[in-house]
């Protein structure tokens, strides 16, 4: 049986019937008559069964099914004047629409099975409450990052590797009311004039949304999740991330209100980095986040969080990092944590380090410690200030005390592979050395590399300030891991 009981009739096809059957000898004159044959009872041929719809063919037929169920759904809910002003949750919504589901489905005439009624069940609760078609991809935890390539392309990211989902959209238009559906309760617009567009989920996984004529296959939509439950340091012990001999340095650095910058390329784990070092500042702290896209998950409560605004739709209004920076420096913070350095608010977040605000914490796109530096440099020179270089790397070299490098591997993981404390200036060069680096040994027959982040042996000069604050570390524990294991 179709989806529908009142399908429209189709063409009866017609059967071949063999030669044999279907003709008869021309009789001859002057020819004797031919003797003609018993009649006997015709073959009996089986009737042909009806062609047998694939699972493909069927699963053609139901994106037209599901946008009638949708539409006499949201018909439904319209009528209902409070869905106006309300917003529902999930929860509320799966209470409200499952009896109107069920009545659509008696009025329309569709016939489907239990899974298939369920099925499109979760689709229109997702397409009217939540965000369509990925929805479920959200709701999994297992997966890492969502990209939409235009309707008929979602990627997704699970393990650190990319794989193309069965997800797809109907049309551009459909892709293009999430997107509006996402930055509706920011206040955040997307159109021909604007058509690029940074946002977040309520979940705070950050959304970065770009659409025609910018981007020529369809809009383009890229979701990086982050996890329900905010990891811990213990989490990323377990992962292989970094050892428990990093952890218990990095805790002492934070306590100790060292400078600490987080550096990796995209998509290395930076912000996770950034929220697991966040966790070591003492709820006694008060803390300010600046952010282009609230992603920090800070679990202490004297926590005040900004967040950067874009310009309106005449091109005024537009708030940076950099106005955010000034004016957090008038909001008596005890620590200064900014998402993400970019431009020319290194400046301020350099002099801020300088000023008073130890223990601040920051990220950075770079390849290397030492390509951070470089960075730095960069963006310090991107605030229009007309510093000669031996100034900026001065402010640099006396502002920064650590960084952390994170990199995503080859094989997916995504792992500490440097952490480098800044010692100062000697002449025109800032000074660095490395207290553990990740020294890899080789790869298993799964592709994993093998390999372990270790102490370099050398006794970092930050030691004299934990010691001030009264924070103590193994005495062993910058003693090199070779020493270590020829001494046990």
């Amino acid at each position: 049986m179709g989806l529908f009981n009142r399908t429209p009739s189709q063409p009866t096809r017609r059967v071949p019937v063999p030669q044999a059957y279907n003709t008869v000898a021309p009789v001859q004159s002057p020819a004797p008559p031919v003797q003609t044959p018993a009649p006997r009872a015709p073959e009996s041929h089986p009737t042909p069964a009806p062609p047998q719809r694939s699972s493909s063919g069927r699963d053609k037929e139901l994106p037209s099914a599901f946008v009638i169920l949708r539409d006499r759904v949201q018909q439904e809910l319209i009528r209902d004047a409070n869905l106006h002003t309300e917003r529902i949750s999930m929860e509320d919504g799966r209470i409200l629409i499952e009896p109107i589901f069920a009545r659509s489905i008696t009025e329309s005439g569709l016939v489907l099975s239990r899974v298939e009624r369920q099925h499109f069940f979760d689709l229109i609760l997702a397409d009217i409450l939540g965000f369509g078609p990925i929805q479920p991809l959200l709701d999994d935890e297992s997966v890492s990052e969502v990209m939409v390539n235009g309707p008929a392309q979602v990627y997704v990211e699970r393990g650190g590797k990319l794989t193309l989902s069965e997800v797809k959209f109907q049309d551009n238009a459909h892709v293009q009311r999430i997107i509006e559906r996402i930055l509706a309760p920011l206040g955040r617009r997307v159109d021909e004039s604007s058509p690029m567009v940074d946002a977040r989920l309520p979940d705070g996984s950050r959304v970065n949304a770009i659409i025609p004529p910018l981007a020529i296959d369809g809009p383009s939509v890229t979701i990086r999740k982050f996890s329900k439950k905010p990891l811990t340091v213990e989490d990323l012990v377990r992962f292989g991330s970094f050892t428990e001999d990093f952890a218990k340095f990095v805790e002492a650095a934070v306590i100790s209100h060292l400078n600490i910058i987080v550096s990796g390329g995209t998509g290395s784990g930076k912000t996770t980095l950034l929220n697991v070092l966040s966790s070591f500042i003492p709820a006694t702290d008060r803390i300010v986040t600046i952010e282009d896209s609230a992603e920090l998950q800070l679990r202490q409560d004297h926590v005040v969080r900004l967040e950067t605004r874009p310009p309106n739709i005449e091109g005024k209004g537009a708030i940076t990092i950099r106005d955010l920076v000034t004016n957090s420096l008038r909001m008596r913070p005890d620590r200064l944590v900014i998402g993400e350095c970019r431009g020319g608010e290194a400046l301020d977040m350099l002099q801020a380090m300088n000023t008073g605000h130890d223990g601040s914490m920051s990220t950075a796109h770079s390849n290397s410690p030492r390509d951070t530096l470089s960075r730095l440099e960069t963006m310090v020179l991107m605030a229009g200030m007309d510093l000669p270089l031996r100034a900026i790397r001065q402010q640099i070299a006396a502002a920064v005390d650590v960084i952390v490098h994170i990199e995503r591997m080859r094989d997916g993981t995504r792992r500490l592979v440097y952490c480098t404390e800044v010692l100062g200036m000697e002449g025109e060069t800032i000074l660095t050395q490395d207290i553990f680096r990740f020294e890899e040994e080789g790869v298993d027959e799964k592709g994993k590399i093998i390999g372990q982040l270790r102490t370099t042996g050398i006794r970092p000069k930050v030691l004299e300030r934990m010691k001030a604050d009264q924070v103590n570390l193994p005495a062993d524990l910058f003693a090199g891991n070779l020493n270590r294991r020829r001494r046990t």
